[in-house]
């Protein structure tokens, strides 16, 4: 049986496991719950073409069905994680959870394109709530260096191989059932994850959080969305228009007020003091980079596969394999490895393995083979993603303030399941995990509490 001890230190309130058993159920259960929400950015797209066929509508009309989730779950990224860290980071996932399940149940009834989308906007508000807690609950679960490395390997490797395995799930529902079964497979996940979730993962908030900055969360959803959007509408208006010129412009203003008022506030919801420390802002760039490179690849071999080679979603699916079998063997032992060799290495080599799978994907024609030509630049495209993005988080993690043990003394509040309650002060911010947002994906929690 999972044992619990609570803890009220000054900075930080969890429920600690202390079995290893209990801590790494607790793993697999916010991994299922990552899967869910980043598996909705891609499983998706192989059912545009049904949809559009059955809902009658055109290319502009189909990329809102794939941009309204990415909008909204970027936008509100931030603004979450904030209200995780206030109110309960396992309360706000399995809020998320509930809606994401919802919500879907919305998508598969919808029967005119705008109700699709509207769903999609819809799901990506809640899976914003779920994706910052994931990293947050993980590093509070975990308070032993060696294990939070593992937890933090198997995270990302479930980030990248979600995504990666999006086409495949798509792909072979389709093959069996119609475009309504992307969302319906969200509903049962949704459902184990939120009862799994009750019964196996503490809850963890910060004890201290001031007031909630209103001016930031609004500066923060308003510049990021409208930044989003601008780079969205860039190919249908143009990169030079008045549109995206004016779009990116004003966002940036957004996001320089942001910054402006975050370095003022008493209580920001993003420390830009942080992005001071090298181990935290260079590993933040170089995952930003990763990501960026990883979805600009996966878009470019998708319309290879289904335009060029005319593949079956299904076909599709798992000629893209590799990369997510890539991705999950890859991140765990990256960061392993950069423990014993350290951590630049480790990254500077992802970056390049990066560099060396977006030059062979270009070099890729009508007459190249699978197997010579298209699984090498897959392969290494995933494999520097993998290779980036564990150590790259661990690195964030372990450059902020360490935890310091106190001497434990006796609790008012009888803890869950335990006699002997222990006490932790954790020396670092209270919200560092909403630092870091990756194309869809965000670096959450305090590296010790």
């Amino acid at each position: 049986m999972t044992t619990l001890e609570r803890t009220n230190p000054p900075d930080n309130r969890v429920e600690l496991i202390s079995s290893r058993a209990g801590r790494f159920a607790a793993l697999a259960v916010i991994c299922l719950a990552e899967l869910l929400v980043v598996l909705d950015n891609t499983i998706v797209n192989v059912a545009l073409p049904s949809i559009g066929v059955e809902l009658h509508t055109g290319v502009s009309g189909l990329q809102w069905v794939v941009d309204a989730y990415t909008l909204t779950f970027a936008g509100l990224l931030l603004a979450c994680g904030n209200l995780g860290d206030r109110y309960g980071r396992r309360r706000i996932m399995i809020i998320g959870l509930i809606g994401v399940g919802v919500m879907s149940v919305a998508g598969a009834n919808a029967e005119t394109l705008g109700q699709v989308i509207a769903a999609r906007a819809a799901m990506g508000v809640f899976a914003a709530a779920v994706f910052p807690a994931t990293l947050a609950l993980i590093i509070n679960i975990f308070t032993d260096t060696r294990e939070r490395a593992l937890a933090i390997a198997a995270w990302t490797a479930m980030a990248g191989f979600a995504i990666a395995i999006g086409p495949m799930s798509g792909g072979w529902l389709l093959e069996h059932f119609s475009w309504h079964s992307v969302f319906w497979i969200n509903v049962p996940v949704a459902g184990v994850a939120i009862i799994a979730t009750l019964l196996l993962v503490p809850e963890s908030k910060a004890a201290v959080v001031g007031r909630l900055d209103l001016p930031g969360i609004v500066l923060s959803i308003a510049g990021i969305t409208l930044l989003v959007w601008s780079i969205i509408e860039a190919p249908r208006y143009g990169w030079l228009s008045l549109a995206t010129l004016g779009g990116i412009a004003a966002a940036a203003v957004l996001l320089g007020a942001f910054v402006w008022w975050q370095l003022r506030a008493q209580t920001p919801i993003l420390d830009m003091r942080l992005f001071r420390i090298r181990r935290f802002s260079l590993p933040a760039l170089a995952i930003a980079i990763a990501y960026f490179s990883m979805f600009g690849f996966l878009f470019l071999i998708t319309q290879y596969f289904q335009g060029v080679r005319e593949y079956t979603p299904l076909e599709f699916g798992i000629a893209s394999l590799p990369f997510a079998v890539s991705v999950a063997v890859g991140a765990p032992i990256a960061t392993l490895l950069a423990q014993r060799i350290g951590t630049t290495a480790v990254i500077v080599f992802g970056l390049l393995l990066t560099g060396l799978g977006l030059y062979l994907g270009g070099a890729v024609d009508v007459d190249s083979t699978y197997l010579a030509d298209v699984l090498p630049s897959m392969v290494s495209m995933a494999l520097g993603l993998a290779i980036v993005q564990g150590p790259a988080t661990e690195s964030i993690m372990s450059s902020l303030p360490s935890m310091r043990p106190v001497p434990a003394r006796p609790s008012t509040t009888p803890p869950a399941r335990s006699a002997a309650p222990s006490a932790w002060r954790c020396s670092g911010p209270s919200s560092p995990r909403t630092t870091r947002r990756r194309s869809h994906r965000s670096s959450t929690g305090c590296p010790r509490c």
